[in-house]
């Protein structure tokens, strides 16, 4: 089974700002609540290991999700593919510039490989969305008070 998840969110910021903050695996994965380290695999960041801890029977320890960043159009979109013995996971932001800001645009499909993978992402992918523009939001606010 396969899981897809498409959320958009709009932002008060300048399309470049959510640009640097999307665009830098490190700060996606910080964002996702089952990653619980991660480490820069090559000196340009695009590729990323995810230690990943799944609360499913079949999975008892973390998972490690070697990612990478397959495609990076600056400053509009970048996607990134995650493999694992037990999921594979594709994402997709689009930065899309608005009258107000920035509306980005987030597009996940996690294939699962063992039972329960699917079931945990689809009970889970919205607040992991949730979280990724929270952080987003507070990194933005960080910034934005630095450069006045």
């Amino acid at each position: 089974m396969t899981v897809r998840v498409d959320r958009s969110f709009e932002l008060s910021a300048a399309p470049e700002d959510v640009w640097a903050f999307i665009a830098d695996p490190k700060n996606r994965a910080r964002a996702i609540s089952v990653v619980q380290e991660y480490s820069v695999d090559d000196p340009d960041g695009r590729r990323v290991t995810w230690h990943v801890e799944l609360p499913i029977p079949l999975v008892r320890k973390t998972v490690r999700v070697e990612t990478e960043d397959v495609t990076r159009e600056p400053p509009t979109y970048v996607k990134f593919v995650g493999k694992s013995k037990v999921m594979t996971v594709t994402g997709e932001h689009e930065i899309v510039e608005t009258d107000t800001g920035t509306r980005l645009e987030n597009h996940f499909v996690v294939d699962g490989k063992l039972p329960g993978v699917e079931k945990f992402f689809k009970r889970n992918l919205d607040g992991e969305l949730e979280n990724l523009r929270r952080t987003l939001e507070r990194d933005l606010q960080t910034t934005q008070s630095e450069d006045r």
